[in-house]
């Protein structure tokens, strides 16, 4: 038994940030019935496909029902208000509005199952002037500064290598339903979420937009000691190529890699204010990278205590012996699944379950 067993949850959205918040209860035990639309979740499409289906839509759907329904039918709508009435939590990511033209708005559910906890997901929530701007991820960081500072050395932003706004509401979502899943033991009722992309990831600027949320100034990559202004996180080329990263400023670490290089005279630059002010010192281990190849720096770094780390691709990363030393990678019948994040240790080992095929369960 897992710690979500027990609670059922409809799920009508797709892509990304709902089916990772349901996939996570699912993994955990929960009941997961993925209401899908007749011609199926457009992901089950996506390529690259491994034993029959879909990548990403196996491991963003392993272990869920699925109920393909046409909403606009009344056969579909009476299916999806069975499925409601013995459901714990409902899932939508459909645009602003939709759902409630359908009629499956927040205030008819409750009305007819008081306590379903109600969680919609969208771009830029129900309320406010963006609620209706068709969006996805890249927009989202677009418009709450994230990708001003996604940029190389000339200042042009470039296309983003991981979906944050779509991760971060899928994360907040499931935070906010394990939330009014233990209000709703004390006050017998559920609760509406309005979960928005732009809300979930404007907090993650925090550490490096400081000046900005106090209505000042916002930060630019080159001086900013987490954006590439820092010679200790930062990134540098190799011989062949490839590229490390420096990724801790701390003062030991500064000390210990330039007293092993033979240049401790360049350690007070690693304690200046980031930007032309380390120049010097980023110019000089950019020129250092560059004598050995990724392989070589790896060894030689071995032995010493500086936060470095080699640039992986996706295949490296999940080949590394610390993924399988963690059990990150299972593969069952020759699927292969990224083990859940969250894994207790009263659990036994985690075994996926399969990704439905489309209808199977209705």
């Amino acid at each position: 038994m897992g710690k979500l067993t027990g609670i059922k949850v409809v799920d009508l959205s797709q892509f990304l940030p709902g089916p990772m918040l349901s996939v996570m209860m699912a993994d955990h035990g929960a009941e997961v019935v993925k209401v899908e639309p007749l011609a199926g979740e457009p992901a089950r499409t996506q390529a690259p496909f491994e034993a029959g289906q879909s990548v990403w839509f196996r491991n963003l759907n392993r272990g869920k029902k699925s109920v393909a329904l046409d909403l606009k039918s009344d056969a579909g709508r009476e299916a999806l208000w069975a499925l409601i009435d013995e459901a714990d939590v409902f899932i939508e990511g459909f645009r602003p509005g939709v759902v409630k033209r359908l009629g499956f708005g927040y205030d008819a559910v409750a009305a007819r199952n008081p306590r379903i906890v109600y969680c919609s997901i969208s771009a830029f929530g129900q309320t406010g002037e963006l609620a209706h701007h068709a969006a996805h991820d890249m927009a989202v960081q677009a418009m709450a500064g994230f990708l001003s500072v996604n940029d190389g050395p000339d200042g042009m932003p470039v296309v983003p290598g991981a979906p944050s706004a779509d991760m971060a509401a899928g994360l907040t979502g499931l935070s906010a339903v394990l939330m009014a899943l233990l209000g709703r033991a004390q006050s017998g009722r559920g609760d509406y979420i309005d979960v928005a992309m732009f809300d979930s990831l404007l907090p993650w600027c925090a550490h490096i937009a400081g000046g900005a949320v106090g209505g000042g100034e916002p930060p630019r990559s080159t001086t900013q000691r987490s954006l590439g202004g820092a010679a200790f996180y930062n990134v540098y080329e190799t011989a062949d190529g490839r590229h490390i990263v420096l990724g801790g400023r701390e003062l030991k670490f500064v000390e210990n890699l330039l007293t092993a290089l033979g240049r401790p005279d360049l350690i007070p630059l690693g304690s200046e204010e980031p930007g032309p002010a380390q120049a010097p010192l980023i110019a000089y281990l950019r020129e250092t990278f560059r004598t050995s190849t990724r392989a070589e720096w790896v060894e030689w770094f071995a032995d010493r205590d500086v936060a470095f780390a080699p640039v992986f691709d996706f295949q490296e990363a999940f080949t590394q012996p610390h993924a399988a030393e963690r059990g990150l990678v299972v593969a069952v019948d020759g699927a292969h699944h990224i083990a859940p994040p969250i894994r207790f240790a009263s659990d036994p080992a985690w075994v996926p379950a399969s990704a439905p095929e489309l209808g199977a369960d209705g």
